[in-house]
């Protein structure tokens, strides 16, 4: 049974981290809805590690890409600057979440781990991202994000650390409703996740060294991993042609089951 557990949250976390329905907010439900064990924080620490290899392996050309301009010579080449430009935007981008991720930390495990909050959010974000989706122009693409963009997609990525938000949610919803194209959206989103993610892992890092690495671990990290890829793989051909309205409906039944068995328990 340990394992079925850490297979179940190690999907949870690699689809709903990247998929607009919430990773956090499914760590938190799944295990209320089917009295799991509580699994530890070094578990929840490992699960993040797994997507931080999916984003990381999804997205290898791209980093190296991005590394290589940091010491490139060709000052003036316009794809150097652009990718130097680029990696500014992630880094300014990640520094609300990790703002308030620090100062809310408490918080984030304790206070906002309830059914009815997470509902709540799962069904207002839903709400959001349906209307971003429907009004945004979808008129730029990722080399046209500015400063801007990446100032006000960080504030929302902030806006994650209570569950049932979505990260990549929030991130998605507020650069659709700066007009930029659905798979663009998806991709900065993507990568925004890298320095969060490796950052979150690092502070927590000494948890999971004393606590151990269990087989439930290493299972669930990979299962994470692995389904991180895939679920980054899918958006970003699906958004090609398709909208967000499936997520935004996930988000809505997912979030009456909730309130429909919080009241029934």
């Amino acid at each position: 049974m340990e394992y079925i557990e850490s297979i179940v949250l190690g999907l949870a976390q690699g689809l709903g981290e990247f998929l607009p329905i919430s990773s956090s907010g499914h760590l938190v439900i799944l295990p209320w809805l089917f009295d799991f064990s509580d699994p530890g924080l070094a578990f929840d620490v490992a699960l993040h590690w797994g997507t931080l290899i999916a984003v990381i392996a999804y997205f290898w050309k791209d980093w190296i890409r991005l590394l290589k301009s940091l010491f490139s010579a060709e000052k003036n080449s316009s794809l150097v600057k652009q990718d130097r430009k680029l990696i500014g935007f992630i880094i300014v981008a990640s520094i609300p979440g990790a703002l308030f991720g620090y100062l809310l930390d408490d918080w984030a495990e304790t206070s906002f781990r309830t059914p009815l909050l997470v509902a709540t959010t799962l069904s207002i974000m839903g709400i959001f991202l349906a209307v971003a989706d429907k009004k945004g122009k979808a008129r730029r693409d990722f080399n046209e994000i500015t400063l801007f963009d990446a100032i006000v997609i960080g504030l929302s990525q902030a806006v994650a650390i209570i569950p049932g938000v979505s990260r990549s949610g929030a991130t998605i919803t507020m650069a659709l409703f700066r007009n930029i194209n659905r798979g663009a959206a998806a991709k900065f989103s993507f990568l925004l996740s890298a320095p969060i993610i490796l950052g979150a892992g690092l502070v927590k890092l000494p948890e999971i060294i004393s606590e151990g690495i269990s087989s439930s671990i290493i299972i669930g990290t990979l299962v994470a991993a692995i389904s991180g890829f895939i679920s980054i793989k899918y958006l970003l051909r699906y958004v090609q042609t398709k909208n967000y309205s499936p997520f935004v409906w996930y988000r809505i039944i997912f979030a009456a089951i909730i309130i429909i068995v919080y009241f029934i328990r």
